[in-house]
């Protein structure tokens, strides 16, 4: 069994669904059954006993465009736990990236920090490296760095109260740093926050970090450990954008890559690309009227 839902532009979509499903059962795997969703009528469901995601996908892209999708091999239920990536993510930002503008190296370091996300270069040593650049950087400039350019992406506050409200537990998993990450995960509501740690003496950042890396390993172990302690059949959304954030993406039930990278939108098998990041919501079927405000 696939199950495909995906966010939907209405006009025109009875030809476009039409023609999508004539291509499909040409290329062997036709569709079951096709409907809109019960509370959100602008997601398209589609089932099929037999197919594979990756060719389906590319034929609905081919029809519809790169719209909001998720996928699963079974009824799509709500999720218990949400596992999520933090910069360019929950937040608009790379941190470091931002960090080190007042440190007058930006440039260097986000050309460091993409190369990285896109799975170019090593993670660990990506970071070490950038880092290293930090030292002697005023450990003030963190919070200038928080107040000044560190923001939510629309739609984070809303997209985890309403989780929440509906009994999921909410983890805020990072390469980045405490020093953001606790703040971030408090002002979204976040009920866990694992991340890295910057040394810092005399005031300064030493440019070595306080402790083991928090990589693709840490996320996935993250959420192997959170899911454990659910018990069996809890259900686990997990969200990133970059090359780190794929084991856990692809270690969870349903693994969204929101305005990723290439590599991690392939791995994914449900995928964000308007910038609400609430519409997540749509993809579970939560009517908009339950959504919670913060």
């Amino acid at each position: 069994m696939l199950i495909v839902r995906m966010i939907a532009d209405q006009s025109g979509l009875e030809t476009r669904l039409d023609a999508a499903m004539t291509a499909l059962d040409e290329a062997g795997m036709p569709v079951a059954m096709a409907g809109m969703l019960e509370f959100c009528g602008d997601v398209l469901q589609l089932s099929f006993p037999h197919a594979e995601l990756g060719p389906v996908r590319t034929i609905l892209d081919a029809h519809f465009g790169t719209c909001d999708m998720l996928a699963a091999d079974h009824l799509i239920e709500l999720p218990r736990l949400l596992v999520s990536d933090m910069d360019s993510t929950m937040i608009g930002q790379e941190c470091i990236d931002e960090l080190a503008d007042y440190a007058g190296i930006k440039d260097q370091v986000s050309a460091i920090t993409e190369r990285a996300m896109r799975g170019e270069l090593d993670f660990g040593q990506a970071l070490t490296e950038r880092v290293g650049l930090l030292e002697g950087l005023g450990e003030d400039a963190i919070a200038r760095c928080l107040a000044e350019r560190i923001a939510p992406v629309q739609g984070a506050r809303t997209l985890v109260a309403t989780l929440k409200s509906r009994g999921c537990r909410a983890v805020l998993v990072t390469g980045g740093f405490h020093h953001f990450a606790d703040a971030v995960g408090e002002q979204l509501g976040f009920d866990r926050v694992v991340g890295n740690r910057l040394a810092v003496a005399q005031e300064k950042l030493t440019g070595k970090l306080a402790g083991p890396i928090s990589d693709a390993t840490t996320k996935r172990a993250t959420l192997a450990d959170e899911r454990g302690q659910l018990g069996e059949g809890a259900r686990v959304l997990a969200m990133g954008d970059g090359a780190n954030d794929i084991p856990m993406l692809q270690a969870a039930d349903y693994g969204i890559a929101y305005c990723a990278k290439p590599k991690a939108r392939d791995a994914a098998n449900g995928r964000l690309e308007s910038g609400d990041i609430s519409a997540v919501l749509k993809l579970f079927d939560i009517p908009e009227n339950e959504w919670v405000a913060r």
